[in-house]
């Protein structure tokens, strides 16, 4: 098996904060920049499981960094540098404290509510009638609260604007780029044969201005059907075939795990391990249409260390 870099404790120059997420490590530098290294830990229902996935954070960064660049004409975005497969560098915002969530079909999430009776998810309204993996007449803008530890919670827009999480005049922005960036990315996942069936998307401010932060339309922040035996298993009440991390967490669901107190993360195997690997490389070459080049996987933090340091060299001349 190869190895996976489930942990990092760089210490770069500037360095005055260390962020370490479900999945990203990142560092602060002097406040101007952001080092954001995308590790191979993999979370499910808000869960770090307890093995690394070979080669996803090389995945989740490079995807996101292409995405990005192709819909910087929609938003400006956080991005500097690439200096490594791994890492991101960009400009430090402040943060929102909502995830833009924005849904295509009925799925995940939605469907298990939809399933369980609710109508009104995040205060919009879901027509009776529908059925797994259904698309909606519309995309529906579905946010949660961020939360920086535990579950993020459902939330409504009257909410968002009654509590003052946001402003009325930022939220209409946010809105309007979240339809704009799922409508881009539908697109392009549709020139691959894939449907962009959901995603999150995150923002933040700096200098008064909103900016695109994080990943985007990666397997951890998204779903993809194929869309080739879309309609035909819609009608027979088949699942669909996906890209995503939902079969992760379907066979957790099926190992008896949901993130519920009490509750333990069944054993990864190496199989299980290679085959999710597997599975995201897979999602990279379908989505970018480009050749997976895996990095050269020797002394990973040696390497992560010595791009990273010449690039904030570089930024810093």
């Amino acid at each position: 098996m190869e190895s996976a870099i489930v942990k990092t404790n760089f210490k770069f120059p500037g360095q005055n904060h260390l962020y370490i997420g479900k999945v990203r490590d990142v560092y602060n530098i002097n406040d101007d920049y952001l080092v954001m290294i995308v590790s191979d830990r993999i979370s499910a229902f808000d869960v770090v499981l307890p093995k690394g996935i070979p080669f996803k954070g090389q995945v989740l960064n490079q995807i996101a960094s292409k995405f990005l660049d192709a819909t910087e004409d929609i938003v400006p975005n956080w991005k500097v540098a690439i200096p490594d497969p791994m890492v991101t560098i960009g400009l430090m915002c402040e943060p929102f404290k909502v995830e833009m969530v924005i849904r295509g079909y009925l799925t995940g999430h939605a469907w298990r509510e939809y399933k369980a009776g609710k109508r009104v998810l995040c205060g919009v309204p879901l027509p009776d009638g529908m059925v797994e993996n259904q698309r909606f007449s519309e995309p529906i803008i579905t946010p949660t609260t961020k939360a920086s530890h535990g579950h993020d919670e459902d939330i409504s827009r009257e909410d968002i604007l009654r509590k003052g999480i946001v402003s009325e005049q930022d939220y209409i922005q946010l809105e309007k780029y979240t339809r704009e960036l799922f409508a881009r990315g539908t697109k392009m996942a549709d020139k691959m044969g894939l449907i962009l069936v959901d995603t999150k998307y995150e923002f933040g401010k700096k200098d008064g201005e909103i900016y695109l932060i994080d990943e985007i339309h990666t397997p951890d922040s998204s779903r993809y059907f194929y869309k080739e035996g879309y309609q035909e298993r819609l009608q027979k009440g088949e699942q669909q075939r996906q890209l995503s991390k939902e079969f992760v967490r379907q066979w957790l669901i099926e190992n008896g795990f949901q993130g519920k107190e009490g509750q333990i993360v069944p054993e990864m195997d190496d199989s299980f391990i290679k085959s999710v690997s597997e599975r995201y490389i897979e999602l990279f070459e379908k989505i970018t249409g480009d050749k997976f080049e895996k990095a050269n996987a020797v002394d990973v933090e040696a390497r992560i260390e010595k791009n990273v340091n010449a690039c904030l060299q570089a930024l810093h001349k």
